[in-house]
């Protein structure tokens, strides 16, 4: 089955008990604003996990491991069990910016070993849209126990990409907008620009005017018209780690087996200072 599910599919099964919807809202700069979101109003029965808080460890002081560090595995996997989430249980994750922040639940979830994990199409907007009910009423917290079972293979470090440049062993991803891959705007970090040979795909190019996911083939010739070859060893970053997830969930969807996610992304890269950084367009293989 796909990792994307309709809202439909979601309203026919919300009251099942294996199931737990996850409202990942959050928005960047204004780190109360999912939470409060979801205390006004969300799908009957969902429970929250906080971007900050819940889906990212505290920043370093130094930088390393970017804006949005991976959470500590047993950490995460206690909290999930907080929550209510089981090595068996089914997980749909919505948020409304898009599918990144669901991206980061259904990503980590991955990493941890856990299979059954999905992004709901069109977030709470298309929910809403399609006359679903909503409540702020909050469930009832049953603790579930989640063990996790790391994943190793679909991460990579800073050392490994740094000692991949130049020798094609990865194609490299930059999912950031255009201005900041090439490095005319960086709104965010304190460096711009992009990791040398990376190629652009912006991660929202993924979605239909409506805000739902494009279909897998067209999934296949957005990346095509990158020059990414099915057969290629894809590593995927953007600023902080979190945006990264939706392109490396499309490529998934679209067919493209082996990708890797670099958490740290941009702003873990540019913390170490012999780290190389490339401004403009670079060109397809």
């Amino acid at each position: 089955m796909k990792s994307i599910v309709p809202v439909k599919w979601v309203l026919a099964r919300m009251y099942e008990s294996d199931l737990v919807i996850v409202d990942c809202r959050f928005t960047l700069g204004k780190p109360d604003a999912g939470r409060e979101a979801y205390e006004g109003e969300h799908i009957p029965g969902a429970v929250y996990l906080d971007l900050e808080r819940d889906l990212s460890a505290p920043v370093e002081p130094d930088g390393h491991g970017g804006r949005h560090p991976l959470p500590d595995a047993a950490t995460l996997a206690a909290r999930l069990g907080q929550v209510g989430i089981s090595n068996e249980t089914r997980v749909v994750a919505y948020d409304d910016q898009g599918g990144a922040m669901a991206s980061r639940l259904w990503w980590l979830l991955k990493y941890l070993g856990h299979e059954e994990a999905y992004v709901m199409d069109g977030g709470f907007a298309a929910w809403k849209n399609a006359g679903c009910p909503v409540t702020a009423e909050q469930r009832v917290l049953i603790p579930a126990r989640f063990t996790a079972t790391v994943q190793h293979n679909l991460l990579i470090e800073v050392d490994e990409v740094r000692e991949s440049l130049g020798t094609g062993r990865f194609v490299l991803v930059d999912s950031r907008e255009a201005p900041r891959y090439r490095g005319e705007a960086e709104p965010i970090d304190r460096v711009a620009g992009h990791i040398p040979g990376a190629r652009n795909v912006f991660w929202a190019e993924g979605r239909k005017a409506d805000g739902t996911w494009k279909s897998a083939e067209e999934q296949r010739e957005r990346f095509a018209e990158a020059g990414l070859s099915q057969d290629d060893e894809i590593v995927v970053y953007c600023g902080s780690g979190v945006t990264a997830t939706p392109n490396v969930l499309a490529l998934g969807e679209a067919g493209f087996g082996k990708v890797k996610l670099y958490a740290g992304s941009w702003s873990d890269w540019i913390s170490y200072a012999e780290n190389p950084v490339a401004t403009g367009e670079e060109g397809k293989a």
